[in-house]
């Protein structure tokens, strides 16, 4: 099937789908300005004809619900006593922003401590880390520090960070206030806080057109910055060119 005929395919589906997000989440475009015309698109993984690719990595403690996070922004889905990551696992999503399509391949890990050695194996050329603790633990939140340190020893340090506040489902429980979270987020220099709840999907879709956004708009620029400087290449080929037509060659014995 042509990439065309998937994508028209998976238009009504997508509509379809995005009408389950609840009440919360079918408003947040109007609630959140984004700067390009943006939304979520229900195309399958062997959708090919998209224009960039970007690797986003989400990390943090086991149990704090990277996969259901993933599992929600991919398939409209929550499971309820999801079993522990081994190892890595990747998904895929397509997002459409101003009216071009790009591809984010989330590389889900896990968090238990067993395998940290193995994550950071992963951790090479990532667009965008997403960290994640939940705000009932205590301990996810206060262990950021350590993801941190870990993702900047084994990729570049210039690799853009989120974080995440996931569970607001469990705010009667909740040990970390948002403005602590907030705080930490703009004390590490995060491009951008959010609260979540892989369960009811609150602030899920709204987090990745968010980070779509942001993310394209870094290739528009790199984009033309790279025609502006192949352009001035060209330009001063030319000139040099001009200059020495019509000059004898040098000959050298």
């Amino acid at each position: 099937m042509k990439n065309e005929e998937i994508y028209e395919n998976n238009k009504q589906n997508n509509l379809i789908n995005n009408s389950k997000l609840g009440k919360n989440n079918t408003n947040e475009n109007n609630e959140y300005k984004y700067k390009y015309e943006s939304e979520v698109l229900n195309l399958s993984p062997e959708f090919k004809d998209f224009e960039a690719n970007f690797k986003i990595i989400v990390i943090g403690n086991s149990g704090v619900g990277k996969t259901c996070i993933t599992n929600q922004a991919v398939s409209n889905i929550f499971i309820n006593n999801h079993q522990a990551t081994i190892g890595m696992e990747i998904f895929t999503l397509f997002l459409k922003i101003d009216k071009k399509i790009i591809k984010f391949q989330i590389w889900d890990t896990c968090g238990e401590e067993t395998y940290r050695s193995l994550v950071t194996n992963f951790y090479r050329s990532t667009s965008l880390a997403i960290l994640v603790y939940s705000i009932d633990q205590r301990d996810s939140f206060r262990e950021l520090d350590l993801w941190i340190k870990e993702l900047r020893l084994n990729n570049s340090p210039d690799t853009k960070l989120v974080l995440v506040g996931n569970k607001l489902d469990l705010e009667n429980n909740r040990q970390i206030q948002y403005a602590e979270g907030k705080k930490f987020a703009d004390d590490y220099g995060f491009i951008d806080f959010f609260e979540t709840s892989a369960k009811t999907g609150e602030n899920i879709k709204r987090m990745f057109l968010k980070i779509g956004n942001i993310l394209y708009d870094e290739y528009i620029k790199y984009s033309e910055d790279a025609n502006r400087k192949y352009n001035t290449f060209k330009e001063n080929k030319c000139q040099l060119r001009r200059k020495t037509k019509g000059k004898p060659k040098k000959k050298f014995c």
